[in-house]
């Protein structure tokens, strides 16, 4: 299993920025798809933003323009940046690793996730 841990959530008001920072382990950072997720209660887990292990990004419609995936390789870090947030992006939002470092919206092929970090966005 992947270990992969998020952090830098918290509460931002409507307009507001936050980055999220994920660190996994070297090998799997490497060679797996790595991907965003967030839940709101009540709804299912959605895929929001991935690169694959060839760098290849990939994003949710309602998050295109307002959110960048991308990955420092020396740190092992997959981050999240969230712009112009609004209250209906505050979820629990986790990091994810595939099982393999191909296409990476193929949400359902990831296997490992994180404890999450909740996002809050108030109005």
């Amino acid at each position: 299993q992947v270990a992969v841990a998020e952090s830098g959530g918290g509460s931002v008001q409507s307009g507001g920025s936050l980055r999220l920072s994920c660190v996994a382990g070297p090998y799997y950072y490497n060679k797996r798809s790595m991907g965003w997720f967030r839940r709101v209660p009540g709804k299912e887990r959605e895929g929001l933003a991935c690169v694959d292990s060839a760098g290849v990004t990939k994003y949710r419609d309602s998050v295109k323009g307002r959110f960048t995936v991308s990955k420092e390789e020396r740190k092992n870090t997959l981050y999240l940046q969230m712009n112009d947030l609004a209250p209906e992006d505050t979820a629990m939002y986790y990091c994810a690793a595939a099982w393999y470092g191909g296409v990476c919206y193929k949400w359902f092929e990831y296997t490992d996730f994180g404890q999450g970090t909740q996002v809050t966005v108030s109005s």
